[in-house]
């Protein structure tokens, strides 16, 4: 597996970062001062020139002139092509080492609406605080520190729920008023605390009239992944599975090499070697085009029908696990909603240990050509995305329809028309650009 590792012209940045400020006529020369320039300022500089080096769409970026904006995140938003990129990023580089890891700070817990307006818990990492106390998916969340989520949530306002929970740092105790699946209410403190991330949130098998279905939920494609990912699927391989549920809903993307060794397990082990996805980056960086294929992994499984749960969620290395694996197995379904439409990619541009710079620079096609899926990868069957139950309750709406194409090789009969979906708006302690990140290090 091929990673880019270079250093992004580092001398070219000594001999414009300075600003001079000329001194009055009447005042000596030898009193003319220079004003150094803040670290956001270099690393705006650097990304200026990253942007007309690497950006996918240099061509197309607004004209800017880069002393106009006071750091890199001002400069980012400037100059990037509005008309297809919605994801292009910046962020601290203590805040890279902490996604690429896996290492969090928070409850570990991303909530939201139910069709009732009640709010629930969506998602739970299994080493986060208010999973430990007990705490599940599909939990509803009557009071957050006495205060009523559910207005918060129905307007969408992400600024006064992040001011009501407060930063992502250890020490800060929220107080939570859930109804339990038992309809008890249960009043549990959480103090925020680092742990680790686990990525498969859930890994079993369903035995179903079809036979037996391997069932992976998915949250992120990080490094820490693969392990986790070898064990689910040496648990697959050894319980003989014949189709496979893989539930993207909330998965933004991540790192390529991490989304490759998943989609070797799942071709099979006569695909090792082939090709998986082609990535082309702009013209001034042809040389960089390259293909990937697929890996020899530990534990390949042999199946003929995969389904995918989705949602607008599910975005970048998700959707290529979805398009990359249509042209080797033989039915690949999508069950839930359209996904996000990312088919493309960033690298990862450093600037010393102050930023990591995440501008799209590349697009993805799979092995028969096929990408472009900027409108999302349109579902078999839009069904909306369940919040009322756990991941592996069979009533759950998306886990139910993916077992009934399973069981009858088609959807049910009851069908919702694009735009009709109502999933609910998800809010998160995680950042969704950064989940957003289809990630080559450079």
């Amino acid at each position: 597996m091929k990673k880019f590792i270079f250093i992004l012209f580092p001398f070219l940045l000594g001999y414009s970062a300075c600003k001079k400020e000329v001194a009055p006529a009447n005042t000596p020369a030898d009193t003319t001062t220079v004003v150094k320039p803040t670290i956001a300022e270099l690393a705006r500089d650097y990304l200026y020139t990253a942007m007309n080096q690497y950006y996918l769409w240099y061509k197309l970026m607004p004209s800017v002139v880069k002393t106009d904006y006071k750091d890199p995140k001002s400069l980012l938003n400037a100059m990037e092509y509005k008309t297809l990129d919605r994801w292009s990023f910046t962020q601290t580089y203590d805040e890279y080492l902490a996604m690429s890891s896996g290492s969090f700070v928070g409850h570990g817990i991303s909530m939201g609406l139910d069709a009732a307006k009640q709010v629930r818990i969506a998602e739970i990492y299994n080493k986060s605080p208010l999973y430990l106390k007990g705490v599940r998916r599909g939990w509803i969340v009557k009071k957050l520190n006495g205060k009523d989520l559910a207005a918060i949530l129905i307007a969408k306002d992400s600024a006064a729920y992040a001011n009501l929970i407060g930063p992502s740092t250890a020490g800060i105790t929220n107080t939570f008023l859930f109804q339990t699946p038992a309809g008890k209410d249960s009043t549990i403190a959480s103090t925020k605390a680092a742990f680790t991330l686990n990525t498969v949130i859930v890994q079993d098998t369903l035995h179903l009239k079809s036979g037996i279905t391997g069932h992976l939920v998915f949250d992120q494609f990080i490094t820490p992944s693969n392990q986790e990912l070898q064990t689910a699927f040496s648990y697959f391989s050894q319980n003989n599975i014949k189709d496979l549920i893989v539930d993207l809903r909330y998965n933004g993307g991540g790192d390529l090499s991490v989304l490759t060794n998943m989609a070797s397990y799942v071709a099979g082990a006569s695909k090792a070697g082939s090709k998986f996805v082609t990535l082309t980056f702009n013209d001034k960086n042809t040389a960089n085009n390259v293909s990937y294929s697929f890996n020899t992994v530990a534990a390949p499984i042999n199946i003929s029908r995969l389904i995918v749960i989705t949602t607008r969620g599910t975005a970048s290395a998700s959707e290529d696990f979805i398009n990359g694996l249509k042209p080797v197995i033989t039915e690949v379904k999508t069950i839930g909603d359209t996904t996000n439409g990312k088919p493309v990619g960033m690298i990862g541009i450093a600037y010393k240990t102050n930023y990591m710079f995440w501008p799209i620079s590349f697009s993805l096609v799979n092995s028969a050509g096929n990408g472009d899926f900027y409108k999302g990868i349109v579902p078999e069957k839009y069904v909306p995305d369940d919040i009322t139950h756990d991941w592996n309750d069979r009533n759950e709406s998306c886990l139910k329809e993916a077992i009934y194409y399973l069981e009858h090789g088609t959807v049910s009969a009851k069908r919702l028309s694009a735009g009709t979906n109502t999933s609910p708006h998800i809010f998160s302690e995680k950042s969704s650009k950064s989940n957003n990140a289809y990630i080559i290090n450079k």
